[in-house]
């Protein structure tokens, strides 16, 4: 994939969701109200954030860790499958949380060659979502909290949704010109 492919998917992303939580505002408060503690989209969102870092570990090939990785691949498959089970309260904000990191790393990836200066925007854009995914995991009812929080000022979540549709289509238009 691409940077410019990265950007497109990403910035369709980002319209769509925002797009709908825009035009279907109750819809969306509702779900997202009763996001955090979803144990039932928790699970796959932790399984599939565990096995993309197990992944990413096993393609490893810095020298530094070489001792450890066969350790640190157990341990931390334990760890991701193991929450699943004993951590289930906030388990989709920690899944999510995993997510984030993962989705940081692969813009980063993508992005630290390329000679645009814009790539820079899409680099900031995935340390806040390294900011917030180690945040989440470590306090999850701060998710809880600022979903409650936003959800009960109706303009401001239009407000919220109108700008994600916004960053998303800017996101495409640079995915389209100047990061191919």
């Amino acid at each position: 994939m691409t940077l410019s492919q990265l950007c497109l998917a990403l910035a369709a992303a980002m319209v769509v969701s925002h797009g709908f939580a825009f035009l279907k505002p109750e819809t969306v408060s509702g779900w997202l109200q009763k996001f955090p503690r979803n144990v039932s989209l928790g699970v796959p969102l932790m399984l599939l954030g565990t096995a993309w870092f197990e992944w990413n570990l096993w393609h490893e090939t810095l020298s530094d860790i070489a001792p450890w990785k066969n350790l640190m691949l157990v341990g931390f498959g334990l760890v991701g499958i193991g929450s699943c089970f004993y951590v289930k309260d906030y388990l989709s904000v920690r899944g999510l949380s995993v997510l984030l990191l993962m989705v940081a790393w692969v813009v980063c990836e993508k992005a630290r060659w390329h000679s645009s200066l814009w790539r820079d925007a899409l680099i900031a854009w995935a340390y806040v979502w390294v900011l917030l995914g180690l945040w989440w995991s470590m306090a999850p009812w701060r998710m809880r909290d600022w979903i409650q929080w936003i959800v009960a000022r109706p303009a401001l979540f239009r407000g919220a949704a109108a700008a994600g549709v916004v960053w998303g289509l800017f996101v495409g238009v640079l995915g389209m010109s100047v990061l191919r």
